[in-house]
């Protein structure tokens, strides 16, 4: 197995980094590019907290190889807050919803809530629950979070609406 150099489209910017055959993407976005918004927890796609998007879709970064996102647009956590510093809504919701206790779960759910909101910014409180299911959090339960969601959704439509 030979180390070549990598290209990544990460948050907008390429980034190339020293890559193997054999690495994770949720190696090269931590260790590699250092990312660590990105968590690494149960090492077999059960928990969502490596959740990162590829072409807006969630990925379980910890099952994803290196190789196979080279070609895709990935966005981790770093690339919500806006180029100023602010904060994307769904981080502005988590936090005004006390959504997050310990963090370890909050990058995961925030990015899968992140594709939700692109590919249904209307969604119901069951839309939320089902595109939130394969993130797992120990510390809120899921109320505040689904509130966090349904709540950033409608202060993003809103923001849509006076812009149009």
């Amino acid at each position: 197995m030979s180390k070549r150099i990598g290209s990544f489209a990460v948050n907008g910017k390429k980034r190339d980094t020293i890559i193997e055959p054999h690495m994770l993407l949720v190696d090269v976005i931590r260790d590699s590019l250092g990312l660590t918004g990105t968590k690494r927890a149960c090492a077999s796609g059960n928990c969502g907290a490596c959740t990162v998007l590829a072409d807006g879709q969630p990925v379980c970064s910890c099952l994803t190889l290196a190789v196979c996102s080279q070609d895709k647009a990935l966005e981790t956590v770093e690339g919500l807050r806006a180029a100023d510093g602010t904060l994307h809504p769904l981080q502005q919701a988590f936090i005004e919803h006390c959504a997050a206790q310990c963090g370890y779960c909050t990058a995961g759910m925030l990015m899968t809530s992140k594709a939700l909101l692109d590919a249904n910014p209307r969604p119901s409180r069951e839309d939320v629950k089902r595109a939130l299911s394969g993130n797992i959090c120990r510390c809120t339960g899921y109320v505040k979070i689904i509130d966090a969601v349904l709540d950033a959704a409608q202060k993003i439509n809103a923001a849509r609406e006076v812009a149009a």
